[in-house]
């Protein structure tokens, strides 16, 4: 059975700290979602993760954006970036890095829901024939990402996993599910490209990208669910699962 081999402590060194669970869904209307899939090397398929999670097969990583027009932090756009997993047997996304142009949004976005938002800058530039979308840190551009010749796909028909973040948690050090409702209005299909990344800027350089696996574009409503389940990230999910 393959598990990840890495230490959290390298994975995320500065986890955030989430002082409560949330008990209450929280909605982000009228959101564009752009998702980008990649394989990675094998080489860093174990090193990507912490014990309580097995990697995929093939191994990747999710490019994830959001540009909300509204929301309770005020407009924002935020980054992340998922490297591919299980816990158990459910499939989910670890995330590696979080970036956000919202300063209103970070301190929430880490004591609310324990995701690792720091800020940067994003971008998210959607027209008729192609979804462009960038990550800059510090003035330096990390991540861009094209998506190009949009196919309609049903509403029903786009899925996005449930993502799994590291953080300090009133149980301790935690995996915690993070799960998010998306209700699309319009989705599409795109021809992935990546134009830029730099291993190791962003996310840890064990994530190294190999060839493109798919990219799809939406116009969604996102909410974010209350918490449910936290897990002990040296622990498979079998033994190490806590209900809230």
């Amino acid at each position: 059975m393959l598990i990840g081999t890495a230490d959290v402590r390298d994975l995320v060194p500065d986890p955030p700290t989430l002082e409560a669970f949330a008990t209450e869904p929280v909605t982000l209307p009228g959101a564009t979602v752009v998702q980008f899939i990649s394989e990675i090397k094998v080489s860093g398929r174990e090193a990507s993760l912490p014990a309580g999670l097995h990697p995929t097969n093939p191994p990747s990583v999710v490019f994830q954006f959001w540009d909300c027009p509204e929301s309770p932090w005020g407009p924002f756009r935020l980054a992340q970036g998922r490297v591919a997993c299980r816990s158990g047997l459910r499939p989910r996304g670890f995330v590696q890095s979080c970036v956000t142009d919202s300063p209103a949004a970070i301190p929430a976005l880490r004591s609310q829901w324990g995701l690792p938002a720091m800020a940067g800058e994003v971008s998210v530039d959607r027209g008729y024939d192609r979804v462009r979308a960038e990550v800059i840190i510090g003035g330096r551009g990390v991540l861009a990402i094209t998506g190009r010749d949009p196919d309609p796909l049903g509403n029903g028909d786009i899925a996005f996993t449930a993502t799994v973040a590291l953080a300090q948690t009133p149980r301790g050090l935690r995996l915690v599910q993070i799960d998010c409702d998306y209700a699309a209005s319009r989705a599409e299909r795109v021809r992935p490209i990546v134009d830029a990344f730099e291993p190791g800027a962003w996310l840890p350089a064990t994530v190294e990208l190999t060839w493109p696996i798919s990219a799809a574009v939406a116009i969604a409503d996102i909410t974010l669910e209350p918490h449910r389940y936290v897990s002990k990230p040296d622990e498979l999910a079998f033994t190490g699962t806590e209900a809230l």
